[in-house]
Formats: structure tokens, sequence, C-alpha cells
């Protein structure tokens, strides 16, 4: 009898919190429908005045990534943003072949006009955080995207993106993440669905009202200022990008997410 009881707290209790997480979903699915019907009043940038383009720098962290290290940096190379207002900062803390290969690369792509630099370490302190800490302190750019290795932005992505920083509010632009193989395997289309209904439903659910998103570690970009008066990348947890975003917006800066704009 005594077993029987605690079986059924135990059941009451996590059909409560099932319950409770279902009507949070609900919530964000009734934003999401609600954010579909709304028109955008978002200031921006017009980049037909070459004044309003502010310089940009991109960071790719990357580590051991031998076999998307070419894809990577062909594509970021092809960026369509002022050369004169754009730097490339791959900050390599490998410890594998991929450190000779990614040097090469780097070297044909600035012989060829590219402002692109390499910046290694010897010691991970801090990790993806600790790279990313490093190239701050040198980077050029009032704006910094960050990409993952396995990232592909289009061409007129920083374009999509740049110019919502004109609302001095905002802190990040995030975009939401495609996916390459997401016909490769029942797996890999389960991993895309699940994504998916994050990079729509949630974020947009909660962005459409103002509440908390986070930063999702690739795909977006950073008011330079925005990182440093947050605290700037700390390398003490797995997750130094919800962290940062939190911070951030407990300072009271503005996140936009920006649902139609794909890497």
């Amino acid at each position: 009898m005594y077993l029987l009881s605690i079986i059924i707290v135990v059941y009451t209790i996590a059909l409560t919190l099932i319950f409770i997480y279902a009507l949070a979903q609900l919530n964000l699915l009734s934003n999401y429908l609600k954010a579909q019907k709304k028109q955008s009043q978002a200031v921006k940038f017009h980049f037909s005045n070459p004044n309003n383009i502010p310089f940009v720098s991109i960071q790719l962290p990357v580590y051991n990534e031998m076999y998307v290290m070419e894809r990577l940096l062909e594509n970021i190379s092809k960026m369509d943003y002022p050369k004169d207002k754009l730097e490339i900062q791959v900050l390599d803390d490998s410890t594998d072949e991929s450190l000779e290969l990614t040097q090469k690369l780097v070297k044909q792509l600035k012989l060829s006009g590219v402002n692109i630099v390499h910046i290694h370490r010897t010691k991970r302190t801090g990790f993806k955080a600790g790279a990313l800490k490093e190239g701050l302190k040198v980077a050029k750019g009032e704006f910094i995207a960050i990409f993952d290795a396995d990232f592909l932005p289009r061409p007129n992505w920083l374009k999509e993106t740049i110019p919502y920083f004109k609302d001095e509010n905002i802190g990040v632009v995030q975009t939401r993440w495609s996916h390459l193989n997401r016909n490769h395997s029942v797996l890999t289309k389960i991993q895309a669905f699940a994504l998916d209904a994050h990079f729509t439903l949630e974020q947009v659910g909660r962005n459409s009202k103002s509440h908390f998103i986070n930063f999702n570690g690739t795909a977006g970009v950073w008011r330079k200022t925005c990182i440093l008066e947050a605290g700037n990348w700390e390398g003490d947890t797995l997750t130094e990008d919800l962290d940062l975003s939190y911070r951030a917006q407990l300072k009271n800066w503005k996140f936009k997410y920006l649902e139609d704009v794909e890497t």
C-alpha cells in the first residue's frame, strides 16, 4: 500500500509537470501564430548610403576541422560586403594536421585580397569562449559575426542582418539554422525536425513577446559593446552562448531573431 502511494504521487507530479510544459508550448504556439500576422516595424540601416555601412569582424572558432576548413573559408571569403569594412578572424585552436592546412588556405586568401588573419593559441584556455575572447581583443569591427565550422552563410548574409543594428538597443541578431544533410538518414531528419521546432516555434514565440532568447552559439551577430558590457565570454561553463546571452539581456540589451534568414 505504501509503495502504491509513492507511485501515485510520482505519477501525479510527472503528469502535472507535463501538463505545465504543454501549456507553455501552447503559449509559444499562440505567440508564433500572432507574430506571423504582424508587419515588421524594425528600423534598419540603408546601405545605399556608404556612411551607414559599419565595420564587421567575422570570427570563425575552429578546432581540428580538417574536413570542412576549405569549404568554410571558401564560403566566407565570398561574403558580399565592402572589403574595407570587413575582416575575418580564423580562431584556430587546432592540434592536428588541419593547422597547417588552414595556415596555407589563409595565406592564399590574403594574396587574393581578402582581409583575413589566422590566430592560433597553443593553450586552449576557456576553449571556444576563450578563443572568441582572444579574438575580440584585436577585433576591429563594431559588430562581431560568429560562425562554427559547419555553417555556410549566403553571400548576402551580412546585408540581411547588420541593418537591424540601427536600433542602438539591439545587442544580438540571431538567424535560423538550416541543414545541409537533412535528408541523409532518418536520424538527420529527426534532428532537423527538432531543431526546426526550436528555431521557429520557440525562438519566434519568445522574441515576439520580448521574452529572453539565446544566441545559439553560431549564425548570429553581436554588437561588440554588448559583449563587453555583459562581462565578455567566460569559459567556466559548457554553454558560454546561453551564459552571455542572459547576462546581456539582464543588462537590458535587446535580441532580434530573424526566422527568414537561414544559415
